[in-house]
């Protein structure tokens, strides 16, 4: 599925998109398209884009491709999902010690719809933070690489 959403190939694509994105959520999956995570979540990314095209534009980026962004925001296990607003990287609390991106698949298409209403809406009201909607139960857990260092 993941030939139904646009890529951004490189660090200046991502750039020019989280400048250009105005007044809407980005979404921007990092992964392979090789991943059999990855296709899941795209699947449900592709599914929900045109429902949410008044709230949000999805992206797709290649973490071999952008290995500056896969830096910056700690990719170490994909796929994740980093979102921004107005060119404002947004942070949602999934009760997790990582508030900068959603790590792993969505379980449902609800669940990433609630989200992006969420984020939307407090983006809007001028919130950098919001609480995540989606149910504990349906949140990947993982460890932290860093904790107790």
């Amino acid at each position: 599925m993941s030939f139904l959403l646009p890529k951004l190939a490189s660090k200046r694509e991502v750039d020019l998109a989280i400048k250009s994105v105005a007044e809407k959520v980005l979404v921007l999956r990092f992964g392979r398209d090789s991943d059999a995570v990855c296709l899941q979540l795209d699947d449900i990314l592709a599914k929900t884009a045109h429902d949410l095209s008044k709230m949000a534009v999805i992206y797709l980026v290649d973490v071999n491709k952008v290995p500056v962004y896969t830096q910056y925001f700690d990719i170490s296990y994909i796929p994740s999902t980093v979102f921004f607003f107005n060119g404002q990287h947004m942070k949602v609390d999934y009760g997790s010690p990582d508030h900068t991106k959603f790590v792993g698949s969505f379980k449902t298409k609800q669940d990433f719809i609630d989200l992006i209403e969420v984020i939307y809406r407090g983006a809007m009201r001028g919130k950098l933070i919001v609480r995540s909607p989606i149910d504990p139960k349906n949140i990947p857990k993982y460890d932290l690489l860093y904790q107790g260092i």
